[in-house]
């Protein structure tokens, strides 16, 4: 019995049984939607569980130049996965385009040789950006920000969508380049199924729907985000019928996540104390290395490969007691003491859901959130490093990331005295924006203690 089938068959929760908290799907919806709010903002807002089950293979793809040279167009292209993507089409040899708005490189610096920059938005109905940097220099002075316009005349061999959220944009984009580009990969989300409610779900399980599919906006909690994505998909696989590869991450986690999710637990562990660890340590996960990730997409522009993948990692389904234990051991020797807390006392003490980042608890209708198969992936090339890769890279990457925030914040502060506004009220930069601040922490824990002592005195 594999790995994967061990973590399925240890939850015995019927799918009708009632879950402890609100779906995860809703939770992971507005995890990321606080992720791109926070991306909007300068990337500013605020026990031993025993050794780990899964052997994660060595990441990648094999090291080197590529056979053929590709031409690459990526629209977006500087945020999170953009970046390791064009790290690793340079590393292997192929021409890289960007077109965005030039927005983000004025809080992270592109940095990057060689790569063509395109400004512009790929909204048709409005005007580009004023691709400025920080210094209020332009980013591209021989060229003016354009729109999609500057896309025509123009051939890649392969287009990778990592922007693209509304149906109308992406049709806009994906039929232009449809007369002009081999191959679009577009980046959807395991949001995009109806539900989670089946353990080791495939790509053929049904997607989620939407009454308007013209609506542009992810609505209040998020709930029109799975099915934006799913029309968008469609609209894409149109645009270039045979051609397209869709690829539906779940968590995309590791050295230049903004969201802090993933991250929250090795930097929160490594703080060390009494830690509040929600539902069980045999509790299933998934995530995707954004490096990962960025070799697998560049693999299937290689390979011109067309086709559905779930992008969910590790090879088999993990435990989050995994997670725990990895992070423990990077921690200060004794410095942590785990406290794991029942999902049906997390509820009972008005936890809100999302409160703690990527768990869910595997019951009811979220009994196969974290357990989504990834063979078709694996078999078109997706590998996964290990666990303890990402978590070291994370912990190394942390202290650049507060140092970052800070360094954005004051520019604002700046920005808002030079137009004699009032100074932004900002977090503090090292203070992680998921899971709970540390005096509702520490008061969780107690209530858990005392719960436990009454129980065992009564």
């Amino acid at each position: 019995m594999t790995t994967r089938k061990l973590a399925a068959a240890s939850h015995s929760a019927s799918p009708s049984s009632p879950s402890p908290a609100r779906p995860s799907r809703r939770r992971f919806l507005g995890q990321a939607l606080a992720g791109s709010a926070a991306l909007a903002l300068g990337g500013l807002a605020s026990g031993s569980t025993g050794a780990p089950l899964f052997a994660a293979t060595a990441g990648g793809l094999v090291r080197g130049r590529a056979a053929a040279k590709k031409r690459i167009l990526i629209l977006g292209g500087t945020g999170f996965i953009g970046p390791k993507t064009v790290e690793v089409a340079l590393a292997r040899g192929h021409e890289v385009t960007v077109f965005n708005r030039g927005r983000t490189e004025k809080r992270i610096p592109f940095g990057f040789e060689g790569v063509t920059h395109l400004y512009g938005n790929r909204d048709p109905n409005l005007p580009a950006d004023d691709a400025r940097g920080a210094d209020g220099k332009l980013l591209n002075p021989d060229a003016s920000p354009k729109g999609l316009e500057q896309l025509v005349g123009k051939t890649w061999d392969a287009v990778i969508d990592n922007s693209g959220y509304y149906p109308r944009m992406v049709k806009a984009s994906a039929d232009l380049l449809a007369k002009n580009a081999g191959h679009y990969i577009f980046i959807s989300s395991i949001s995009a199924y109806a539900d989670n409610s089946v353990v080791n779900g495939d790509e053929d399980r049904p997607l989620a729907t939407l009454a308007d599919e013209t609506v542009e906006t992810m609505g209040q909690g998020g709930e029109f985000y799975g099915g934006l994505k799913a029309v968008c998909e469609r609209v894409a696989q149109a645009a270039f019928p045979g051609k397209c590869a869709v690829v539906r991450p779940g968590y995309i986690v590791g050295p230049g996540d903004p969201t802090d999710r993933f991250t929250y637990w090795p930097v929160r562990i490594a703080k060390g104390g009494a830690i509040a660890l929600p539902g069980s340590p045999s509790d299933p996960m998934q995530w995707i290395d954004v490096r990962d990730l960025a070799e697998f997409l560049v693999g299937l522009v290689e390979n011109a490969t067309a086709g559905v993948f779930n992008a969910c990692g590790p090879a088999d389904v993990a435990r989050f007691g995994d997670v725990v234990a990895g992070c423990i051991q990077l921690a200060p020797k004794g410095s942590c003491d785990a406290k794991w807390i029942p999902a049906d006392f997390l509820e009972k003490a008005g936890i809100p859901p999302g409160t703690f980042p990527i768990w869910s608890a595997p019951v009811g209708n979220d009994i196969g959130f974290h357990t989504w198969s990834n063979d078709r992936a694996e078999k078109a090339g997706l590998r996964f490093r290990a666990l303890d890769d990402t978590l070291k890279a994370i912990l190394a990457w942390w202290p650049t990331e507060v140092e970052r925030r800070r360094r954005v914040g004051a520019q604002m502060v700046e920005d808002a005295k030079a137009k004699g506004q009032p100074a932004p009220q900002l977090p503090d930069p090292a203070l992680l924006r998921t899971g709970l601040p540390p005096e509702k922490e520490a008061e969780l824990i107690a209530a858990w203690a005392a719960e436990q002592a009454t129980k065992k005195g009564g």
